[in-house]
């Protein structure tokens, strides 16, 4: 009886498979002796916890970039397969948190310097998505401890949100109270980076452990965008 061929030939293609005497033969299922199961598509690789791309959890590919599973289907902002990648472990730390009492979505953190420009706008930009933020320019009241109310702030957000402008770095450089709330939330895993004017590479000058957790940014992405985004990765 003729031998095998697998360790010669395999039976890694349909055709080596139907060449084997021994297995071969078009009416064999589709298993331990036949042709080899495909690499699984991009989006398969998505599927752990609905926290990244999944057909069945209405997750995809679409035109023009790619859905997160936690994207809802009418929605208008797509996504590249680097931001899914990135963004899905902060949707594993919303998603464990959702059933926390008396919480916020968002903790925002920023530069006092940028307090009154481009953090108040991406405040005004995710409240306007349904987003409950706590912001300082608002939730910290005049003669209240200033890092004891922080404090507070961290414990009852779902999630951290980081604006990281060229002021932010300055004032993280200088281990001033950005330094204090970026140490609590890089602790805690709860950190959606948005970086805004400044690059990566800059980010990694000032703070090697923050240039390692991507998330988005307004040289890619325009505010109101992102600001999308961020509604559709913390709403659970």
């Amino acid at each position: 009886m003729a031998g095998c061929t697998a360790p010669r030939q395999g039976h890694r293609t349909a055709s080596g498979a139907a060449a084997c005497p021994v297995h071969g033969g078009r009416d064999r299922p589709y298993g331990s002796y036949g042709v080899y199961p495909p690499r699984p598509s991009y989006s398969s690789t998505y599927q752990s916890g609905g926290s990244g791309v999944s057909p069945s959890s209405g997750g995809g590919s679409i035109s023009g970039g790619t859905r997160p599973s936690w994207s809802p289907s009418g929605s208008s902002v797509t996504y590249t397969p680097d931001q899914v990648r990135a963004l899905a472990p902060y949707r594993r730390t919303v998603e464990s948190r959702a059933q926390l009492p008396d919480i916020r979505d968002l903790f925002l953190c920023h530069a006092w310097d940028d307090r009154r420009g481009v953090a108040a706008k991406l405040n005004e930009l995710l409240e306007a998505e349904g987003v409950s933020i706590w912001f300082s320019e608002k939730d910290i009241l005049l003669g209240q401890p200033f890092m004891r109310e922080i404090d507070r702030g961290l414990a009852k957000s779902r999630a951290g949100l980081v604006l990281i402008t060229p002021s932010f770095l300055k004032r993280v450089d200088n281990r001033g109270v950005s330094d204090k709330e970026l140490s609590e939330l890089l602790a805690r895993d709860q950190l959606i980076p948005v970086v805004h004017e400044t690059t990566y590479d800059e980010v990694r000058k000032i703070s090697p452990l923050l240039g390692s957790r991507h998330g988005l940014d307004t040289a890619e992405d325009s505010m109101e965008v992102i600001a999308t985004k961020i509604a559709e990765l913390i709403r659970v």
